[in-house]
């Protein structure tokens, strides 16, 4: 009981990024299910990217705004906000990864986590 809750939980705060992400525009919205991979280090990955560092800011930040109005949670953990290339937010269970256009192409993570369910999502 106690695990299929945090399992909603986690799949409650994709929603709450991916609508974070819509509402400034973030681009190739995937959400990678690790759960069934043995190695996985969170529940799951948010990924989207963005073309400028201003956006890819603004992008993270919504994420951020909307998780905290929902669920009063603030990110365990936040890296890359000083040159906005590559912001993350790790909520434990969730990762919320902003990249800038150029950077996701060079790290592809969808490649590295290719047995991940992948579900995508249309930008606003």
């Amino acid at each position: 009981m106690v695990k299929s809750k945090v399992l909603k939980e986690a799949a409650y705060l994709t929603e709450l990024a991916i609508y974070g992400i819509q509402e400034k525009k973030g681009n190739d919205i995937v959400r990678l299910d690790l759960r069934k991979i043995f190695s996985s280090v969170s529940d799951y990955f948010v990924i989207c990217n963005a073309d400028s560092g201003t956006q890819v800011k603004a992008i993270a930040d919504s994420v951020e705004e909307e998780i905290y109005k929902a669920t009063r949670q603030e990110p365990w953990r936040k890296e890359g906000l000083e040159f906005a290339e590559w912001i993350l937010l790790d909520y434990v269970d969730v990762v919320v990864h902003v990249f800038r256009t150029d950077k996701r192409e060079f790290y592809s993570m969808e490649d590295l986590w290719g047995d991940a369910e992948i579900k995508n999502y249309k930008s606003a």
